[in-house]
């Protein structure tokens, strides 16, 4: 096997029950985004536009879907004999079998795959995440700074810092301090869940990390913290380009509504950063004679007879005559039937809105305390005809043949 200069292992076995109804039956980077996108799409093209032609992708919570749109790789020119993508779920050995524990026991179940080509670093990245990234960089950065442990860091806002692992840095870029989660960060720097590790200390760290009963198993939580107490050479790499963790329905919509600003720094259509995507090839998209479409996107195979405004039509999506749909994101295959109305809502994949419903009403005032004002159907289900439905709720109905 020919010696590789790195590889990547792509963490995509979460559930990210925060997204509740989208990943009730799949894995959270196997949700679609802007229309004909799957999240994991943005992790894999940034490792084929960094020139990384070897991806181990670890699945765990319910894969199929995930697995098969991976496939061969051939949709990211990862399918390479001498390389490529490959799909590690947890398996059998001379032990038994287990699930992975948490996202460093995942990479220590396959250290085998990583030996197998003999890298000297390894790129540790999350599968559900949406940003551009040109990986070369940091790699660059890491290898100038004599790093054994790099991580790449961004500034959010300080109230959003709780959410994430907080770094501190000196005036040359050491890290210095890292705390999973904070209540209370020291600062608003944090990681982006992406890291390059020299191998043998990656593996000296998981190994160290297994023996340890009292471990999480996870890179945040145990191994960066347990390396930095040990004195070793870890740099911050400065991210600030566009990035978004879509973990929550508000994030995943938020994001999903920046695809249609006016100066979005988001850029689907830059040539030099191409995303790839195994989305099927479906005839172009129809608009009706009498249909009004503004600031949406409308993906191919989709048909529009009614009004859409503000809003993202996945593929094979269709809005009958009289439908309006408002604000809202409907994934493949959803129907929005002759006369309903939908506001601020996310339409689940092949799910049918019938005709005459009403979503998104203002809700009663004894009603009012919840979080969210999106709607959220879930996959496959059918809102029967003239449902009225308020502001934040979360469907589920009978499932859709």
């Amino acid at each position: 096997m020919k010696k590789k200069e790195w590889v990547a292992m792509l963490l995509a076995g979460g559930q990210g029950s925060r997204l509740g109804a989208l990943t009730r039956y799949i894995a959270k980077p196997a949700v679609v985004f802007g229309g004909k996108y799957r999240i994991i799409d943005f992790s894999l093209s940034n490792c084929v536009n960094s020139g990384i032609d070897t991806v181990g992708v670890l699945t765990q919570y319910k894969p199929m879907l995930l697995n098969s749109y991976i496939g061969t790789g051939m949709a990211w020119d990862l399918n390479e004999p001498d390389g490529g993508v490959h799909v590690l779920p947890p398996f059998v050995g001379e032990d038994g079998g287990r699930w992975y524990k948490g996202t460093a026991n995942a990479i220590y179940q396959n250290l085998d795959f990583i030996n197998r080509y003999a890298p000297e670093y390894v790129l540790v990245l999350s599968g559900d995440h949406i940003y551009q990234m040109d990986y070369t960089r940091m790699l660059a950065a890491h290898k100038k700074n004599g790093a054994e442990v790099s991580v790449s860091v961004m500034e959010v806002p300080p109230e959003e810092a709780c959410r994430f692992g907080v770094v501190s840095v000196d005036p040359g870029g050491r890290i210095v301090s890292f705390a999973e989660k904070p209540a209370e960060p020291e600062s608003n720097l944090v990681s982006m869940g992406i890291y390059i590790f020299n191998t043998r200390l990656l593996q000296n760290a998981l190994v160290a990390d297994e023996q340890d009963k009292t471990s999480d198993n996870d890179f945040g939580k145990n191994v960066i913290p347990r390396l930095l107490a040990q004195g070793r050479r870890m740099w911050a790499f400065p991210y600030r380009g566009y990035w978004r963790d879509v973990g929550t329905i508000e994030s995943y919509y938020t994001a999903n509504m920046e695809l249609l600003s006016n100066g979005s720094l988001f850029d689907l259509e830059d040539s030099d950063i191409r995303i790839m995507t195994n989305s099927n090839i479906f005839p172009p998209h129809y608009i009706g004679p009498a249909a009004k479409v503004r600031g949406s996107i409308v993906c191919n195979g989709s048909t529009v007879l009614g009004e859409t405004t503000g809003s993202i039509l996945s593929t094979e999506v269709f809005v009958d005559e009289g439908a309006v749909v408002l604000d809202s994101i409907l994934l493949p295959g959803a129907r929005v039937e002759r006369g309903a109305w939908v506001k601020k809502s996310i339409i689940g994949e092949r799910s049918v809105v019938e005709a005459g419903c009403s979503l998104g009403v203002p809700r009663r005032l004894e009603n009012s305390a919840q979080d969210s004002n999106i709607i959220v159907i879930a996959e496959q289900n059918i809102v029967p005809a003239n449902s009225v439905i308020e502001e934040g709720r979360t469907v589920f109905y009978h499932l859709a043949v």
